[in-house]
């Protein structure tokens, strides 16, 4: 979307406000289906340098997530620009990528349809 949409900005500035990871959602970015739950920046920003934190190549760049290089951030008083997926997969047909769930930092401007919940899915 080129602009983007007003409630899904008021959803995520809610789950910053409230410091809750509990709010599932699927969006479509690109063509592709991402699914999961949300979380507010500072916490995804937190799990994302631990990770990095505990891998002997990757350990160097834990700094970029613990830092605040943009100033004023979501929750100080700017709406929220992205949406940051914990437990998220890419759904590509009846499977989910990676299965366990990973990462993902979208940009809101960039969803062209979503919805509330996680998307479950099954063979049977």
């Amino acid at each position: 979307m080129s602009n983007p949409d007003e409630l899904l900005v008021a959803l995520s500035a809610a789950v910053e406000s409230e410091r809750s990871n509990q709010m599932s959602l699927t969006v479509v970015v690109g063509g592709a289906v991402i699914t999961g739950r949300l979380a507010p920046e500072a916490v995804w920003r937190e799990r994302v340098a631990e990770v990095l934190k505990d891998s002997d190549r990757l350990g160097p760049f834990a700094g970029v997530f613990t830092g605040d290089p943009r100033g004023p951030r979501p929750g100080r008083g700017e709406a929220p620009t992205h949406l940051h997926f914990h437990l998220a997969r890419i759904l590509q047909g009846s499977l989910g990528i990676p299965e366990t769930g990973g990462m993902y930092r979208v940009a809101i401007k960039d969803v062209s349809a979503w919805s509330v919940g996680d998307v479950s899915y099954s063979d049977r």
